[in-house]
Order: C-alpha cells, then structure tokens, then sequence
C-alpha cells in the first residue's frame, strides 16, 4: 500500500478508534464484568482496577472463538481468573462465567452468575477491550437496562495498543466489524442504538471500501 494511502488509513482507523472509546470516568462500582476476547491485558487490567479498590468481585467471562482456542485452551474466563490470581486478587473475588460466545451471553450469563452469587448489582464496570467499549455499553443498556454500566479500558492510544500488542492493520478489521455490529445490532435487539456521527461513518465507509471486511457480519 502506497504510503500516502497507509496513512489516509491510519487516520480513518483513528477516528474510529475514538468512536469506539466512551472515556467514562472511573468511579466504584457493585461489580465488575470483565469480557474475554484475544487480549489477556483486560484481565491484567481488571486486576489493577481490583486493587485500586473500583469493585469489591469481578466476573471473568468467556467461552472460546477462532481468536481464542488456541492461546486459551481452556477459556478466556478460565485463562482470565488465572492472571488475576497471578496478580494478586483473591479467589474469593473472582467468579467465572465460561459458556458466553458473544457479548450479549458475557453480559445476560454474568448477571445470572452475580444473582446465583447472592450480589445486589446497581453499578457495574465493563472492562473490555478499548474499541469494545461502545458494543459492551451498548449491549448492557439493552440487556440489563436497570443497572448502571461503567466502561473502562487499558488507557493507551492507537499507536500504543498496536505496538504493545504486536497488531498489524487486523486491528482495523475488527474494529470495523465491531462499529457495524454497533450500526446493525439494535434493529435486531441486540443493543441500544448510537449515534455515529457523520465523520466517523465517512472513515468507517472509507475503510470498508479500501477491504477491511474480514470481521463484518
């Protein structure tokens, strides 16, 4: 790809990426849901937010996907309540949910695992990935409407998350098929709708033209 057009791409990646982040701010919560996915720094994150004192129990939730089965054999809830524990927070706060295979089932199965646990929730914290932030808010207003959901995200730009995470232009992939789940989803239940604002559908058409369909639906 001609530089010029790499980085016309980038600066369209950009937008989106900033769409996709809420930026709320932190504040203490009656749990948290920590969603699995490739990424075990949103365990990692979890951890930190543990210990800051945000959330007194934090739900690790995930099956496997084509992403997922070879690094987390086991399941990403199950992979994710290891690393926890590894940094330090007690079992004794952490609960798993290890059968979700979609964000709706992250977010309607761990609010079953915090009922059967006997946990009065009114706050919860999503700690995503940071372009999930927008579908989990999305998702969790739709599907759990009487609780207040919290976004939060490993604190890094773009530039930052692709090179901590070894991602090449894949990540534009799935933050496109993410922004269309967040278009097409509430016409079918799924999610709240969103407003997205002409700038960010211009990128978001622009880089679907230029190939990055891979994780459309």
């Amino acid at each position: 790809m001609r530089k010029d057009l790499l980085d016309r791409t980038w600066a369209d990646a950009e937008i989106v990426w900033e769409y996709h982040r809420l930026r709320h701010r932190p504040k203490k919560c009656c749990a948290a849901v920590a969603l699995g996915c490739h990424d075990l720094g949103v365990a990692t994150y979890a951890a930190e937010l543990y210990h800051r004192g945000l959330f007194p129990v934090v739900v690790f939730t995930g099956a496997n996907s084509r992403e997922t089965y070879a690094t987390f054999p086991r399941g990403e809830g199950v992979h994710y309540r290891e690393r926890a524990l590894e940094l330090g927070v007690p079992e004794e706060a952490i609960l798993v949910e290890p059968c979700a295979t979609n964000t709706g089932e992250n977010i309607t199965l761990s609010r079953e695992v915090l009922r059967v646990a006997g946990i009065s929730v009114e706050s919860v914290m999503l700690v995503s990935m940071p372009y999930m932030e927008r579908r989990a808010y999305a998702t969790t207003r739709k599907v759990w409407p009487d609780v207040e959901p919290v976004c939060a995200s490993v604190p890094l730009s773009l530039q930052e998350y692709v090179r901590t995470r070894g991602h090449g232009t894949e990540l534009i992939d799935m933050m496109i098929g993410d922004l269309q789940r967040i278009i097409e989803y509430p016409g079918q239940g799924f999610a709240i709708a969103q407003d997205v604002p002409p700038k960010v559908y211009a990128a978001y058409q622009r880089l679907v033209a230029a190939g990055f369909r891979s994780r459309m639906l």
